[in-house]
């Protein structure tokens, strides 16, 4: 009270000056001590989070792929897609019910998942192996259950089209004991789910084992931190340039980000989610567009964050350097072994001619370049037939490579060769028709158009180009086009047969020519088709007739149960009791080429 404080105007809460609080204290008789609070620090959480599973669905063509993912996207995908097949590779992120979130990945075939598992791109946690419950374990599902086995990927086993009556789940289950896939009625550790894709029944407990299982692999990642990512498809887009579809597996990928994957960098211009929604940030496990590429990257690239664009300049120009010097190393050692094969060449040929007189060296060399003689028209000719040059293009990088690998399977090249000209990604280019020009080839395009211009451009030079929309008929495509470059066989198709009973001879003019006594056995002679003798199982003779009898008058058919007189345009061939006279024609058959890509 003894203070210049205004007490009157002091509230019960009122905030006391720190002159006050002195004041009073000296009034007092105390002394101050002023210690101000400890703040306590509170420690930024540095631990790893939980992120979502990646799952791959994989499994046999027409098993239920695409319907499956559609019914969880509840999206129309499936319905306009081609045929039902997935086209290129697609990333989607489904919420679940309970909140939890699944990453599924879409691959065109397992030709993309296998290069990606090549490149050391570990991106799937979970592999769905979906098993049509009316069909069975087939070649694909087999391919699918050693993909998922070579990257150590866990199963978890949908058995789908369980709605159909033929349905047997449990004869699935005991088919996949051979590939060592034990489901858990067996006493193994693979859940199996009955589902049905076109009704959506059991679809929520299919993605329920997901989550179980992803919890027990306890998959975890750190949000903080340089970005890294995969690359899982690449496409160039007419008003955003090179765009990539990549998957976060570390870090928080933020506009504005500085990034390299193989031997392209990119500013992160705008990002987008599976929807095309524009998106600011995107964390691990999740799928995300990226714009701002300078050139496109492969499908498998590993996505680095860098600090800046001189660093990102810095590593492509290192990556280039290290690839010309192994394609240098390479180039060497082909040359040195060529260098071997001449200098062996030559020493084995300077052995040869090392004891001849040199009249004799120069005879045996005239010869040799004789040979060396330029190919005729003709043979030209044939042996470009037998060449079948093509060009690929397609609308992303990862259906390119898919029909790439599918190609590397080729291996029927002594009947035709396959010869890969040009490859690519974006419609078919004006260029694209000049190459199939100059090396007699054919284009083949997936997903992609050609202009009115081009179309009638490639009319106009008599080059082919083929689209499609599913990789399997592309592939069936190009076997037809091989098969047509091979030669047709001759096939013999036999119109009648006849026994010979009697044989004699009658004169024409000063020769004897000798005739035989037929009855026919089987269907009919025909005069004008080709006839074989037959003895003892042995074909003796084949040709034509000059002349057949039926009592002294000449007919062209004869039929079942008749007998005939026959001579050959043979004379010397002299006819036997017991004989058989095959009459036949020949059938050009298309020949069809060996190569099985493998469904």
């Amino acid at each position: 009270m003894n203070t210049t404080m205004d007490i009157d105007s002091l509230e019960a809460d009122s905030h006391l000056d720190e002159v006050w609080i002195k004041e009073v204290i000296k009034k007092a008789g105390m002394k101050l001590k002023w210690s101000k609070l400890k703040q306590d620090k509170v420690r930024e959480n540095k631990d790893a989070v939980r992120r979502s599973p990646v799952v791959t669905i994989m499994g046999h063509v027409d098993h239920g792929k695409t319907t499956l993912l559609d019914k969880l996207r509840k999206t129309q995908v499936a319905a306009s897609e081609a045929g039902g097949i997935t086209q290129h590779i697609g990333a989607f992120l489904v919420s679940l019910p309970s909140g939890e979130k699944i990453t599924f990945l879409d691959t065109p075939g397992h030709a993309a998942f296998s290069a990606m598992r090549a490149r050391g791109a570990q991106v799937t946690d979970i592999v769905i192996l979906v098993v049509a419950a009316d069909d069975g374990v087939m070649k694909q599902t087999v391919e699918s259950i050693q993909h998922a086995k070579d990257a150590q990927v866990p199963i978890v086993l949908a058995i789908n089209k369980c709605d159909k009556a033929e349905a047997d789940p449990e004869k699935v289950k005991k088919e996949l004991l051979a590939y060592d896939v034990v489901c858990e009625d067996y006493g193994g550790d693979v859940q199996a789910v009955h589902v049905s894709a076109l009704t959506g029944d059991n679809l929520m407990a299919l993605a329920e084992a997901t989550v179980t299982l992803a919890e027990m692999l306890e998959l975890k990642a750190d949000p903080t931190g340089p970005v890294e990512g995969t690359v899982i498809e690449s496409f160039t887009d007419k008003g955003r340039g090179p765009v990539t579809t990549a998957i976060i597996q570390r870090g928080t990928l933020r506009k504005g980000s500085i990034l390299v994957a193989g031997k392209s960098w990119a500013k992160v211009r705008s990002m987008f989610d599976e929807n095309g929604k524009t998106i600011n940030e995107a964390s691990p496990s999740m799928p995300v567009g990226i714009i701002g590429w300078r050139d496109l990257p492969s499908a498998g690239d590993e996505i680095l964050e860098v600090e800046s664009e001189r660093r990102a300049r810095e590593v492509i120009d290192w990556r280039k350097f290290e690839q010309e010097q192994e394609k240098n190393k390479e180039n060497l050692k082909v040359i040195e072994e060529k260098r071997k094969e001449h200098q062996d060449a030559h020493r084995k040929a300077r052995e040869k001619y090392g004891t001849l007189h040199w009249k004799e060296r120069s005879f045996i060399k005239y010869q040799k370049n004789k040979e060396q003689k330029p190919l005729k028209l003709k043979e030209k000719a044939e042996r470009d037939s037998n060449v079948l040059p093509i060009i690929i293009k397609g609308d992303v990088d990862g259906s390119v490579e898919a029909i790439l690998n599918i190609m590397d399977t080729y291996d029927a090249s002594h009947e035709c060769e396959l010869e890969l000209v040009h490859f690519g990604v974006g419609d078919i280019s004006e260029n694209d028709v000049n190459l199939a020009e100059t090396f007699h080839g054919v284009i083949y395009g997936f997903n992609v158009n050609a202009g009115n211009v081009i179309e009638q451009s490639a009319v106009k030079k008599g080059v082919k180009i083929k689209l499609h929309k599913i990789i399997y008929r592309l592939i069936e495509d190009l076997q037809e086009e091989l098969s047509s470059r091979l030669p047709c066989t001759v096939e013999e198709h036999i119109i009648g047969e006849a026994s010979v009973l009697a044989t004699f001879s009658i004169t024409e003019g000063k020769k004897k020519v000798p005739v035989a006594g037929c009855r026919v056995q089987k269907g009919q002679l025909e005069k004008q088709k080709k006839f074989k003798l037959i003895r003892n199982r042995q074909v003796i003779w084949k040709g034509t007739l000059t002349s057949m009898k039926h009592h002294k008058d000449d007919i062209s058919i004869i039929k079942t149960g008749m007998d005939c007189g026959l001579s050959l345009d043979e004379e010397k061939i002299e006819f036997k009791v017991g004989d058989e006279i095959v009459c036949y024609e020949e059938k050009e058959v298309l020949t069809k080429t060996s190569w099985d890509p493998g469904f």
